[in-house]
């Protein structure tokens, strides 16, 4: 059923109801003013009491919320800067690993060419000593020969010499003859006769014997470079000795 249909009641307007809400406002006013003690009381400051009460509510919220905002900001920055702590460290060893391997890179390839130069080096080598043998010269089978051949052993081995010094020493113990002996020195009466060019007995020749000559005490080259290896150790060259050694 309506209200319109209702007997005694009528619909209420919008201004029925703006009305009403005034009063209704009215009203809980006055009961606020009527509770207040009359004596002692500035009815000024009571009716302002409420108004502070509310603005100070409203600022401790404001407060609070700043405080939380401000947190939430910290807590943020520190996870940024923790982040791009995280992200400079990771750059970081990354560029100290990038930085190694090309270390390790230009090592392998410095080793790598310090080997091939030093195989290069030994290709070089070897190639020398086979040129250097392929031009060995050939001596004259005489004395003159016989000399410059030793001479050019004993330059390979490190034996101090000259011509000179060889071929006077030679004159003086056999006159050249690499068949020459001597049968009635000391060396002789004790059984080891002094032979060759340069007369060696035989215990200073299998002593003195330089590789790469013949292990004959006859022949005259062995026995040139042999007697002046023996000279060397002894007397510095066979340039100083001038009589029996």
């Amino acid at each position: 059923m309506s209200a319109s249909s209702t007997p005694g009641l009528r619909r209420l307007t919008k201004t029925h109801k703006v009305s009403i809400a005034g009063v209704a406002v009215l009203g809980v006013a006055s009961l606020a003013i009527s509770a207040i003690p009359a004596q002692g009381a500035d009815a000024k400051s009571v009716v302002t009491a409420e108004p502070v009460s509310w603005s100070k509510t409203v600022e401790a919220v404001h407060t609070k919320s700043v405080q939380g905002l401000t947190q939430q900001h910290q807590v943020i920055e520190k996870a940024v800067k923790a982040a791009a702590a995280k992200k400079a460290a990771e750059a970081k060893k990354a560029a100290e690993a990038k930085a190694k391997a090309e270390a390790d890179a230009k090592k392998a390839a410095a080793a790598k060419k310090a080997a091939a130069a030093a195989k290069k080096a030994r290709a070089a080598q070897v190639a020398a000593a086979s040129r250097s043998a392929t031009r060995t010269p050939v001596f004259a089978n005489n004395l003159d020969g016989w000399i410059k051949e030793a001479l050019h052993i004993m330059k390979r081995e490190g034996i101090p010499g000259t011509y000179n010094g060889i071929y006077r020493n030679v004159m003086r113990e056999s006159s050249g003859n690499p068949r020459a002996i001597n049968l009635w020195d000391i060396n002789a009466r004790n059984g080891i006769p002094s032979k060759g060019l340069l007369q060696v007995i035989q215990p200073t020749f299998n002593t003195y014997h330089v590789k790469g000559t013949k292990f004959d005490l006859y022949d005259p080259v062995a026995n040139i470079v042999a007697a002046c290896n023996y000279a060397a150790d002894r007397y510095g060259s066979m340039d100083n000795v001038n009589s029996a050694y």
